[in-house]
């Protein structure tokens, strides 16, 4: 699925959307240059799952964690991670249990330590604008992109 986002109200609605429709367990992942809006995404995914705090970029915490009543949700930026096995050290393999939504920002940076998304985003910039391709990678991925209205 491609689509076009105008400005950083429609790409946090965007999120918002998805996250209306993602179950607990969920993993997505958001690929994109620096500025693209994955973190705009993934303020309005937590908008969406009820959370009204604020959302600042894990960039150098490597992850935010956001306790909600449906679910819990961690926010991943793996942007400054040099070796895959950084990761290790902060117990990566246990915020991926099956419960939790999974949100993560340069996934790349991990390597095989991740294992599949459910959802893939890529985002590019365009001038002024965003192309956004969303890719499902499993079956609930699939759910969740075929539950997606998005105008």
């Amino acid at each position: 699925m491609k689509l076009t986002i105008p400005d950083a109200q429609a790409m946090q609605q965007l999120g918002q959307q998805l996250a209306g429709n993602c179950p607990s367990g969920s993993r997505l992942y958001l690929q994109g240059q620096l500025g693209t809006g994955k973190t705009t995404f993934v303020r309005g995914f937590l908008l969406g799952m009820g959370y009204q705090g604020k959302v600042k970029s894990p960039t150098y915490t490597l992850v935010e964690p956001y306790e909600l009543t449906q679910a819990t949700v961690y926010h991943f930026d793996l942007y400054r991670i040099h070796d895959p096995l950084e990761l290790e050290a902060i117990g990566l393999r246990d915020y991926f249990d099956g419960e939790a939504i999974c949100l993560v920002e340069w996934p790349e940076k991990a390597a095989q330590l991740l294992g599949e998304p459910d959802v893939m985003i890529h985002i590019e910039h365009r001038q002024a604008l965003r192309d956004v391709t969303l890719r499902a990678v499993s079956n609930p991925g699939k759910i969740i992109l075929e539950s997606l209205h998005f105008c």
